[in-house]
C-alpha cells in the first residue's frame, strides 16, 4: 500500500499546485484583464491531471478498504482549491494510525 500512498500523495500536490494557478492565476488574467491564455492551457492540463487523482484515490481507496463515503470525499478534495493538500496530509494520518499502532515496541536497554 506505500505505493498508492506515494503516488496519490505526488497526484495530490500537483492536483492542488495546478488548481491555485488556475484560480488564483488564470481567472483573474481571463475576467480582469482579458487575458485567457493560462485558463485555456492549464484548465485543460488540470481536467488531465484530476483523472489522474481520481485513479490514484480509487486505487488507494480499494487498497485501504474505505467506505464509499470516505473515497467519495478524497475524490472530491481535488476540485477546491487548498483541499487537496489538507486531504493528503487526512489521508496520510490515517494509513499511518493502523501502521504505528502495528509496530512494536523499542527495546529499552
Amino acid at each position: 500500500m506505500g505505493a498508492a500512498l506515494t503516488r496519490y500523495r505526488v497526484i495530490a500536490w500537483i492536483v492542488g499546485v495546478v488548481l491555485i494557478l488556475l484560480v488564483v492565476v488564470g481567472m483573474p488574467l481571463k475576467y480582469v484583464f482579458d487575458n485567457a491564455v493560462v485558463v485555456e492551457t492549464v484548465g485543460p492540463a488540470h481536467g488531465f491531471l484530476y483523472m489522474i487523482y481520481l485513479v490514484a484515490a480509487f486505487d488507494l481507496s480499494r487498497r485501504a478498504d474505505w467506505p464509499l463515503k470516505r473515497m467519495l470525499l478524497v475524490m472530491l478534495a481535488g476540485t477546491v482549491p487548498f483541499v487537496s493538500f489538507f486531504a493528503e496530509r487526512r489521508v496520510t494520518a490515517w494509513l499511518a494510525a493502523p501502521q504505528a499502532a502495528r509496530a512494536p515496541e523499542p527495546v529499552a536497554r
